[in-house]
């Protein structure tokens, strides 16, 4: 048995393999076999953490190279922890000139204290993007651009409504020149579910005909019937889009579609693909370990791209629990910014 360690990342207690990296999650998951709940189903109950430092896009250099090398995964930690120690650096300054003004501005405000992007375990793929082969996203149809941002939102890049990527605006004329998360709307937790800077945590509950995805970021809850035939009426769209699911082997897959053409396709912080209008979102969790957990999904939107996309994120399991995410920022900015354009115009 490998001896653990238990270290605080961000606000959660977590126990670390020393020494482990994360193998190919396929292999793993073929020679696992979970626990079962009270009515034979796979047990996926608890709390995961998908903090990742995995590039959802493969950097050409890699080619169609799926894995780093043990010496290159060695690498990447020396990077991240010499960044770590000059990020430190960095806070205290912010911190002592917050501390010395009345005028902090709240970028510089929000402390690393908070972030807890460090993956728990390292991640050996070269991105999370493992179909199609070069691990990078397909062209897009023909006659779509990317919607793009500052995600600082300090600069706006004039854009049309609606704004579909989540941090940025095109404008401030009103809430929706603004992206979603600032307006309180939708975030990292999708769907799909993506690592973001924090709250990187997703509660999974289930019962005899239901299993509900709550999600630290934004604490939205996904109730999901398993029922895989009875989708709601096409033409009744949703942010989140319409749920269903079903276990296939050891596997729970969940299917969802009806999402509101006023999200992206694929929606990142700084970027927008399309809409999901006509999106077809396939989610596979299964367990590969006691504490891990393996999250696949992928994208199936022909009047976006011009083939599917796969994006392959691992989990771990962490021993805490997960506490109410207040979005104050739709409450307090959205109304800041919108009075301070006012004020320039003035």
């Amino acid at each position: 048995m490998n001896k653990g360690i238990s270290i605080i990342i961000g606000k959660v207690n977590v126990l670390l393999i020393c020494g482990a990296v994360l193998a190919p999650s396929s292999a793993l998951a073929q020679q696992f076999e979970p626990a079962r709940d009270e009515f034979g189903h796979p047990d996926f109950q608890g709390i995961w953490n998908f903090s990742s430092n995995a590039p959802l896009e493969r950097p050409e250099r890699f080619g169609n190279r799926e894995f780093l090398s043990e010496e290159e995964v060695q690498q990447t930690l020396e990077r991240r922890r010499v960044s770590q120690i000059r990020s430190a650096e960095r806070e205290a300054d912010v911190s002592q000139r917050i501390i010395n003004t009345s005028d902090a501005r709240s970028v510089g405000a929000v402390n690393n204290f908070w972030m807890e992007r460090t993956e728990l375990l390292p991640n050996q793929r070269t991105s999370l993007i493992i179909y199609p082969d070069n691990g990078r996203l397909p062209p897009m149809q023909e006659g779509l651009e990317i919607q793009r941002s500052d995600q600082s939102g300090i600069v706006e890049i004039p854009g049309t409504r609606p704004v579909r990527y989540t941090h940025g605006g095109i404008a401030s004329n009103g809430p929706e020149d603004r992206g979603l998360s600032e307006r309180c709307l939708v975030f990292n937790s999708g769907p799909p579910i993506q690592s973001g800077p924090y709250n990187n945590n997703m509660q999974i509950i289930q019962n005899r005909d239901h299993v509900v995805l709550l999600l630290e970021m934004g604490f939205d809850a996904r109730i999901i019937p398993l029922d895989k035939e009875t989708h709601i009426d096409s033409r009744i769209t949703q942010w989140s889009g319409d749920s269903r699911g079903y276990f296939e082997g050891n596997s729970l897959i969940v299917e969802t579609r009806n999402f509101t053409n006023k999200i992206a396709s694929l929606g990142l912080r700084d970027k927008a693909y399309g809409d999901a209008g006509e999106r077809l979102l396939i989610e596979k969790f299964t367990k590969t370990g006691e504490q891990s957990l393996d999250y696949e999904y992928t994208i199936e939107d022909p009047a976006t791209f011009t083939d599917k996309i796969i994006v392959n994120l691992p989990m771990v399991s962490v021993d805490e629990r997960l506490y109410e995410y207040a979005c104050h920022a739709g409450n307090y900015a959205i109304g800041n910014i919108l009075k301070g354009a006012r004020h320039l115009e003035n």
